[in-house]
Parts: C-alpha cells; structure tokens; sequence
C-alpha cells in the first residue's frame, strides 16, 4: 500500500453517517463550533483514483489550488502558485506541499447523494434552523503535511469532516468583531475575498480541534478560522448549507453595503430587529422590481 492509498469501506445502505451529540447540537448548532463524529473514513468516494476522476470532470472555475506553504495571515493576490496540474496536484500531493479543493463536487450524483444523505439526517434533528436547508454544496480538501488554509471566513453553516490524515482547525466566535469588523462582512458578502488578516494575539480567542479521521466540527456562518494539517496527507469532506436565518443576514450586510457607500451609517445585523427586517423586504422589492425592468442588483 503506497501514501495515498487506503483501506476502503462504504457505510451500509441505511446506516447512519454522522453520530451527533445531540445535548451540544442542539444548544451550539449554528452559533457556535462544536465536535461530532462521522462514518465516512475510508469510503470509496475519496480514494485518489475516483477524486481524480472527479476533478477533470469538473469545470476548471471548480478546481481551485496552490502552494500549502504559506502563512495563516496573506493577501490572496499573493498566493503561490504551485507549478502543477489538479492531476499532478492530487497524484503529488505527499510531497509537492500543496492545498488543494475541489467545489461543488454535488454536481456529481454520487456525491450529491452522500451529501444529502448527511444533511437528511440534520434535517432529522428538528432543530429549527434545519427545517430549511438551502444552497447544499459539497467540498473536498486534498492538503498535503503541514499544508496551511489562511484565516478566512464563509458564508454558509458547514460540516467539516475528516477523510484521511490530521487537520487541526481554529474557530474563532462569529460575533467577535474585533477580528470581522461590520465592513469586512459588508464587503465580503458584496464578494470581497474570503481571506482576512490575522493578528497573532487573537489566537487566545480560538475554540481549537484536532482532528482524526472519523471525526468532524461544525463551523458556524462567517466564524472565522484558519487550518493546519498534521504530519501526513489530509483529505476532508466538506458539507455547506444556507438556512433562512443565514441567507436573511447576508442581505442585511449587502444592503449595509449599499446606504454606507451613499454615506449613511446603517446599525449593525442584529441590533434591531424592525431595522433588519425593513432591510430585508426593501432588499427582496428592488430585486424583483429591478428583475422585472432586466438590471441588475447585488
């Protein structure tokens, strides 16, 4: 058996596929980060044969790679390429110091299934901010040794699980906004770069994970973080979502975005309930009414 080989297993048809706390999920889920299990170590679908299938199938928007050894805090213009193919990415990836991700890797049906399996049984929790799980997407991390993912955040609510190998993640808490000012998120959800800058006396702010296959961590919408692999190759799953709750804040900050640039100085998300609210529904009228006449608005 060579470095990236490894023993192979698919879960039985109806097993489960996450094991989640449920005392910590239900009081954690979509505020804070919190550990879970998972049954997925060693399924077919992450072997580098069928992940190399997989990433020339997808288009090449899809594919997004570079060197892995960089520092935690950079400008994403500055990012090292690292010479090579996705192929070559993939097949090299024990040595050729790299990080490596594969998007929306739904659009495969075998991995959207997997991915509805997994979401299907969030769903099942009954938790109220399951009822609705929109935007499902799938990502698959290939990272080799030591390979770093700078401090950055997201916009949607995600399951990260261990594959193969050790990650170890830092989350910080998503209201902190000491670390995410109100207009890092108004310019992040008016699609600025996801990468921020990171000051080292933060890092006492981190909830830290270590994490072995089987094991896994929910991460919060926009809680920002950053990503160390340990000693060998990393392969993760990572399974994203938007509820209504987290597609409504993302309006709100676009909206922020927009009377800010026209030199008001709008409240925070969050801070008052009729002014989210307002923003909202303007948000949903001039969209559709700017649908209707064929312009066009973020």
């Amino acid at each position: 058996m060579n470095s990236l080989e490894s023993p192979t297993s698919a879960p039985a048809a109806g097993s489960p596929l996450l094991d989640l706390d449920r005392p910590a999920f239900d009081s954690h889920f979509g505020q804070t980060p919190f550990a879970i299990r998972h049954r997925l170590a060693g399924h077919p679908l992450f072997e580098v044969p069928r992940l190399l299938e997989l990433a020339k199938s997808l288009p090449e928007d899809r594919v997004e790679y570079n060197a892995g050894d960089i520092p935690v805090s950079i400008d994403p213009g500055q990012t090292p390429r690292n010479g090579l193919s996705p192929e070559e990415t993939i097949r090299r990836i024990a040595e050729c110091r790299s990080w490596l991700v594969l998007k929306n890797v739904e659009r495969d049906p075998a991995y959207a299934d997997l991915l509805d399996r997994c979401l299907g049984e969030v769903e099942q929790t009954g938790h109220p901010q399951a009822r609705r799980m929109d935007l499902r997407e799938a990502f698959i991390f290939v990272s080799s040794p030591g390979a770093v993912t700078p401090f950055h955040i997201d916009p949607e609510l995600n399951f990260l699980l261990q594959i193969r190998g050790e990650k170890t993640i830092h989350v910080f808490p998503q209201d902190d906004r000491s670390l995410v000012g109100e207009e890092d998120l108004e310019r992040f959800y008016c699609g600025a770069h996801r990468n921020l800058a990171f000051r080292e006396e933060s890092q006492k702010k981190a909830s830290t994970f270590v994490l072995q296959p089987g094991e896994g961590v929910h991460v919060p919408v926009t809680a920002p973080h950053w990503v160390e692999n340990g000693p060998e190759v990393s392969i993760s799953f990572s399974i994203t979502f938007q509820t209504r709750e987290s597609e409504r804040r993302g309006i709100i900050y676009r909206t922020n975005r927009w009377l800010r640039a026209r030199g008001l100085r709008p409240r925070p998300a969050g801070v008052s309930g009729w002014g989210d609210r307002a923003k909202y529904f303007a948000y949903r009228v001039i969209r559709r009414l700017r649908r209707l006449l064929g312009t066009r608005t973020r």
